[in-house]
């Protein structure tokens, strides 16, 4: 009977991690296990001159939350949408027992919970992590910094200069507000379940840089779009939909292709639109 005890034990165990490690994958999951990893994260957050709020996108056991929740100058608040998370936060970290944001982080109104500016950093499921990065320019005018974990193509595109082939549309919409660096390479085999990509961690800050240059932000994001859409073709025939103002820029550049415009070509570009 002991036999078949253990045997009923054990088979409960096995089945209940098959049925956990579903549902990660579902959520796009993949639970970084390196403290020291973690810890260079946290470190990469720039230090505040003042407490000011941090929301963490995805802690799940709260690998970085240790280590943020030391930090005297965050203010922090998780943002967690797998239900059987919150318990287990509050257990480990009390403090933070009414700071738990139980939803999907891409419906959440950041504007409810921080009236003034605030920082994001994330071990962020990769299959909405170009989701957050939207998510992120709408609330650029608050979001002072970013520090993240991405596959590595994702954070490559986001950081990537003009004249590569990683360089796209979340290169231009992010980089006409943030300075975005690419700090580490993180390898599979530091998270539970390793994904089947290399990860990487970069940050963003607002810079300010082109800020007051763009005459009209939806303007300036179809152009983009439109561009990148097509970014084989020339711009003569990946916009050539769209009526431009040509006294506003050289016309040259519409020999180009989009990957070759920087920045702020783009927006010299976008404000010469003249939509019908």
């Amino acid at each position: 009977m002991q036999k078949y005890g253990e045997l009923f034990v054990f088979c409960a165990v096995f089945l209940k991690n098959i049925t956990f490690v579903k549902k990660i994958k579902q959520l796009g999951q993949h639970f970084l296990h390196n403290n020291q990893i973690a810890a260079d994260i946290v470190r990469a957050l720039p230090i505040m001159d003042s407490t000011q709020k941090v929301f963490e996108i995805g802690p799940g056991e709260g690998i970085l939350t240790q280590y943020l929740v030391q930090r005297a100058d965050v203010d922090l608040h998780l943002v967690e949408l797998d239900a059987r998370l919150p318990q287990l936060l509050r257990q480990k970290f009390p403090i933070l027992r009414d700071r738990i944001i139980e939803q999907d982080v891409l419906h959440v109104r950041f504007d409810q919970f921080a009236s003034e500016q605030f920082a994001i950093i994330g071990n962020f499921p990769y299959n909405i992590s170009s989701q957050i990065m939207f998510k992120i320019l709408d609330y650029k005018d608050q979001v002072r910094c970013m520090v993240g974990m991405f596959q590595k193509e994702v954070a490559e595109r986001i950081v990537s200069p003009p004249n590569s082939k990683e360089y796209g549309i979340l290169s231009v919409l992010l980089q006409a507000y943030y300075s975005g660096e690419y700090l580490f390479t993180v390898a599979p085999h530091e998270f539970d379940p390793p994904p089947k990509v290399q990860s990487a961690v970069i940050r963003l800050v607002r810079n300010g840089q082109y800020d007051g240059l763009i005459k009209n932000e939806r303007y300036f994001k179809t152009v983009v779009k439109t561009a990148f859409n097509q970014r084989r073709k020339k711009l003569s025939n990946a916009l050539g939909a769209l009526s431009f103002d040509t006294s506003q820029f050289p016309v040259a550049w519409l020999d180009r292709r989009a990957e070759q415009l920087g920045v702020a070509e783009f927006i010299q570009l976008a404000n010469a639109w003249q939509p019908n």
